[in-house]
Formats: structure tokens, sequence, C-alpha cells
């Protein structure tokens, strides 16, 4: 009787750890996103997307949020892993940029990350530029 009470706490306890693996490789691990390999969902010019934003943060979190998007606009600014598209469309790399030559109309790949209200402006992550 004791054998078998041990059967069924050792196949239990297998049963729930079994259970804890498929909940976290199923739900809670997901592999990143590679932005570069994904085709834009939207193809907008930065002071379109500026002026979504402006009008209603809310309608154009619902088009841009979380979502591949290709930005064409004027380059007003380059640091090291970034670049400011119309002094409005900030776009952040993955790989530094600072030797490569940024011509002043560019088009550039990204994740779309939301609107900052304080600098008044839309952020792109995992940016690529598009030739």
């Amino acid at each position: 009787m004791k054998r078998k009470r041990i059967a069924y706490v050792i196949a239990g306890a297998l049963l729930v750890a079994a259970g804890g693996i498929y909940f976290y490789y199923g739900f809670l691990f997901k592999e990143a996103r590679n932005i570069e390999s994904e085709m834009p969902e939207r193809s907008i010019a930065a002071t379109k997307l500026i002026a979504d934003y402006t009008a209603d943060p809310q309608k154009a979190d619902s088009l841009y949020l979380n979502k591949t998007i290709e930005i064409t606009g004027l380059a007003t600014k380059k640091t090291d892993s970034a670049v400011v598209l119309e002094n409005s469309v900030f776009c952040v790399f993955n790989k530094e940029i600072k030797n490569k030559p940024i011509s002043k109309n560019l088009t550039v790949k990204g994740k779309c990350i939301g609107y900052d209200e304080l600098f008044e402006e839309v952020k792109l992550d995992q940016c690529t530029i598009n030739k």
C-alpha cells in the first residue's frame, strides 16, 4: 500500500513538472522577433506618422504600435546608433551606424514602440535602413 502511494506521488510530481514546462515554453517564453526579416505592415511618410499620433494617439497606437512599419523622411539628426527623421521620429538601430553614410531622404524599417509625449517623438526600435 505504501509503494502505491509513493508511485502516485511521483507520477503526480512528474505531471506537474511536465505541465509547468509546457506552460513556460508554450505561453511565456517566446523568441524575439526578427524585424529585419519581417515585411512591413505599412509604409508611411514620417510627417504622416507624426500627424496621426498628434491628432489621435489611441487610434495611431492601434494602427502602428508593436507593428513593423517602413518610414520615409528627411534625416535631421544622426548619432552612433540612432537617426531622427523630420525632427520627430526617433529610430534606434541594433548596430552602430556611425560609419554608414546617411542620405538626407531616408527609408527606415522598424518596430513602432509608441509616442513619447514629453519629447513629442514617435519611437521606432530594431531599425534597419532600406535602400
